[in-house]
């Protein structure tokens, strides 16, 4: 199971993106095609048009780091977004779901108590 500060998000890119792309170009996307900082801290997730493959980018304090995972039989099944979102928001928990080839979409969950989030300040959002 993966362990990320709250303050971290996890931004599943929509649109399949050419996995050659190595730092800079997967960090333009992040900027450029999502409207995020790359060096924020959160991770940005891309895979590609077969779905096979998926890079995470993300900020480690003094330099940018790359996860490559390319799955040698099956696809990663990205939750479907509306057709304007260029990214979905994810938690860990799917995140890893994801990861290891569960779809999130078909997994039921318990009732829990979940807090409202708190729409007019940002920094107090919990999700």
């Amino acid at each position: 199971m993966l362990s990320l500060p709250s303050s971290v998000k996890i931004l599943l890119c929509a649109v399949p993106v050419d996995l050659r792309r190595s730092f800079d170009g997967l960090a333009a996307i992040a900027r450029d095609g999502l409207g995020e900082d790359p060096l924020s801290g959160h991770w940005f997730v891309f895979r590609n048009r077969r779905g096979d493959r998926v890079k995470i980018l993300m900020w480690d304090r003094d330099g940018l780091l790359l996860v490559y995972k390319r799955l040698e039989e099956g696809t990663f099944r990205f939750p479907a977004v509306s057709a304007n979102a260029k990214s979905a928001l994810v938690t860990t928990q799917e995140l890893s779901l994801l990861l290891w080839g569960i779809d999130p979409s078909s997994v039921v969950r318990q009732k829990r108590y979940s807090r409202p989030l708190d729409t007019t300040n940002p920094a107090v959002a919990v999700r």
